[in-house]
């Protein structure tokens, strides 16, 4: 019989692998004339192989043998290659295949290499020996393939039992106890002394022993730090695949392994399970650890429907939780006006029984004016909104079913494809009417308080551009007397006092037009950060006579914002002289930062300018935007600069905020929008 024939055969007589690796290895040895072979496979890392099987040796070889020292291109020729020293590659070689010639055979399979097998030889083998043992390494990768299918197919199997009777447990009970079953199959599965499983706390950042299956105490919570790294279940938890966390031998060549395996959800981990004295023959890890990370997947699959069933369930708990803790009356209705939900609030007022209201047509359960807007709200409801905000329909009724007068808000319960499926009734008690005048009184107040403002802008206007013209005349006049010196010397310095007084007066002027608004904007594409800088730099004398140190935050690549340059630079400017002056005559320190952010759909540019001074009073905080409010000397303030301010960075669509820094001074911060285009 040829050896094509007798492997053939050997590879139909059984399909266990544990009776066909003798055989296969007995074929190896014969066809190249040898002493010995050994079965190296891949781990599932793939960097180095590791020795499972062989004959005619005393024991397996214990060392790794790295991927990188295979010779190379054997892979990737998929021929046998023989090798005249195999000591420099596997130590004691001689020791453990009596020779240190072999002849090395590829395992491919697919393209993708599984192993090799290395037969020790005496003489170097022939080009037929060689043919031979191909062969020979062609029947080894059929039967591993084989192995591996059909412990694969009977694992499925096993596991798919296991989790069947799992869910059965879920859905009978507790996941406490639905684990703690699992536990028990699992020893017998893999032949474990002891499984347990440790659900991640994410809060606590623990593990807690959630199952075991011995018996856990009931009065005793074991939690585990997911920091501790001696503990088998916290270190499994950060772990991608199955692990072996120990090893050790027991008697008849067998070892004894602790698995840790990681329960990974679909955006988190979720624990760990840890199977304790699991017995196994040598040369097997890599197929246990398979098993188990299979185990893994599917357990981790069905913990986490039942944690998110149970986060379901737990969300409608709260939510009706939510509904019933609201003092208005909620109610809602399906799209033929039947009432499906009513809290208690509701319930309370109707004095009925929820049962005895599911299903019936709200417009028996309410009064005349109520069944009014809800039929209004329902014929808004009926079309489709494609993407619109849907109608909602409000208004005050008094309702004698509800007993009293409220504010009703009827607004469409919307599903897929924006199509109506209901309507969410919300009614608010309005009878005490005193918190409701007062609301409006006040809101009249404001009103009142407006118009009086812009009637002040429009008279501070007009004097304003009647006193400006004098004053012009005026300064025209002294600059004149000024400049050809057309006046007794001694009246000079009275001159220039009247002078500064008048230009004074003219500055005022300017300022009363600017918050009255007379001037038009003229807008235009504005770089904040060379504002800035003019501004610095226009005080930059100022600050150094003053021993005032300035630092920058300003960031690069700030978007332009659309804005008037020198209303904008005069806004600034008063921020920056109010810094100025609350630092002065000591030194101190203004930092100015310039960044971008998103707010409300809406990109914007943000100016912070801090001082280091003593800050806003808790008096002034409240008043430091309105006009002619100043906390200078009588003569060194107009009490506009701010107001003004205020005003500018309204006009722009903008926003302006004072307040004390943690660290001492004040800061002010302005926020301007950053508009397309």
């Amino acid at each position: 019989m040829s050896r094509e024939a007798g492997l053939f055969k050997a590879l139909t007589a059984t399909d266990r692998l544990s009776d066909l690796l003798p055989v296969l290895h007995h074929h190896a040895v014969t066809a190249v004339d040898g002493r010995s072979s050994v079965l190296y496979q891949f781990n599932r890392t793939r960097d180095h192989l590791q020795a499972t099987s062989a004959f005619g040796v005393d024991r397996l070889p214990p060392e790794a043998w790295p991927e990188r020292t295979v010779p190379e291109g054997l892979f990737q020729n998929g021929t046998p290659q023989p090798l005249d020293d195999l000591s420099h590659i596997i130590r004691s070689a001689s020791e453990y295949f009596g020779t240190n010639q072999a002849v090395l055979v590829p395992l491919v399979l697919a393209q993708h290499p599984i192993g090799m097998l290395v037969i020790g030889c005496g003489m170097p083998p022939s080009a037929e020996q060689l043919g031979q043992a191909a062969a020979v390494g062609h029947a080894f990768v059929v039967a591993l393939d084989r192995a591996r299918a059909a412990a694969e197919f009977d694992l499925q199997n096993q596991l798919k039992e296991l989790l069947q009777a799992f869910a059965r447990d879920v859905s009978n009970g507790t996941l406490s106890g639905a684990l703690e079953a699992l536990c028990t199959g699992a020893n017998r599965l893999f032949g474990a002394d002891r499984t347990s499983v440790w659900l991640h706390d994410r809060r606590a950042r623990t593990v807690v022993l959630s199952a075991s299956s011995d018996a856990i105490s009931p009065a005793r919570e074991q939690r585990i730090p997911t920091s501790d790294s001696l503990a088998p279940a916290a270190l499994g938890l950060r772990h991608e695949r199955a692990e072996i966390a120990s090893i050790g031998s027991v008697a008849g060549g067998g070892l004894m392994l602790m698995v840790t395996i990681p329960l990974k959800g679909q955006r988190r981990a979720l624990g760990t399970l840890v199977m304790e004295e699991v017995r196994i023959e040598p040369g097997t890890q890599l197929e246990l650890l398979e098993r188990a990370d299979e185990m893994g997947r599917q357990l981790s699959s069905a913990i986490e429907n039942v944690l998110l069933l149970d986060a379901v369930l737990r969300s409608r708990r709260e939510l009706e939780n939510t509904f019933n803790s609201l003092a208005d009356l909620v109610a809602v209705t399906d799209e033929e006006g039947r009432l499906v939900y009513m809290n208690l609030a509701f319930l309370g007022r109707i004095g009925r029984q929820p049962e005895t209201l599911i299903n019936r047509p709200l417009a028996d359960v309410v009064g005349p004016a109520a069944r009014e807007l809800f039929e209004r709200a329902r014929g808004a409801a009926s079309l489709e909104y494609e993407g619109q905000t849907p109608n909602i329909t409000s208004g005050e009724v008094e309702d004698a079913a509800l007993g009293g007068t409220f504010h009703v808000t009827l607004t469409p319960l919307v599903g897929e494809g924006r199509a109506s499926m209901g309507l969410v009734l919300v009614a608010r008690d309005i009878t005490p009417q005193a918190q409701l005048e007062a609301e409006r009184t006040a809101l009249r107040n404001r009103l009142v308080q407006s118009e009086k403002l812009a009637a002040l802008g429009q008279f501070v206007a007009g004097i304003a551009h009647e006193l400006n013209n004098p004053l012009q005349g005026v300064l025209g006049h002294l600059e004149l007397l000024r400049t050809t010196g057309a006046f007794p010397k001694a009246l000079r310095r009275d001159m220039q006092r009247i002078y500064r007084e008048a230009d004074r007066a003219a500055t005022i002027v300017r300022n009363l037009l600017v918050f009255a608004g007379s001037r038009r904007l003229v807008r235009r594409q504005t770089s904040i950060n060379a504002i800035l800088s003019r501004v610095l730099a226009l005080r930059a004398p100022a600050f150094r006579a003053a021993g005032i140190e300035v630092v920058r935050h300003h960031e690069e690549g700030l978007p332009r914002v659309k804005a008037d340059p020198l209303l904008m630079q005069q806004a600034i400017l008063n921020i920056m002289l109010n810094a100025e002056q609350a630092v002065s005559g000591g030194g101190g320190r203004i930092e100015t930062r310039t960044a971008v952010c998103d707010r409300g759909g809406t990109r914007h540019v943000i100016v912070e300018i801090r001082d280091t001074g003593p800050g806003i009073g808790p008096e002034a905080m409240p008043r430091l935007f309105e006009p002619f409010y100043t906390t200078k000397e009588v003569g060194k303030g107009t009490g506009l600069g701010l107001a003004i301010t205020y005003g500018i960075i309204q006009e722009h669509g903008g926003q302006i905020a004072a307040a004390n820094h943690p660290d001492g001074g004040a800061v002010f911060t302005v926020q301007l929008p950053v508009e397309n285009g």
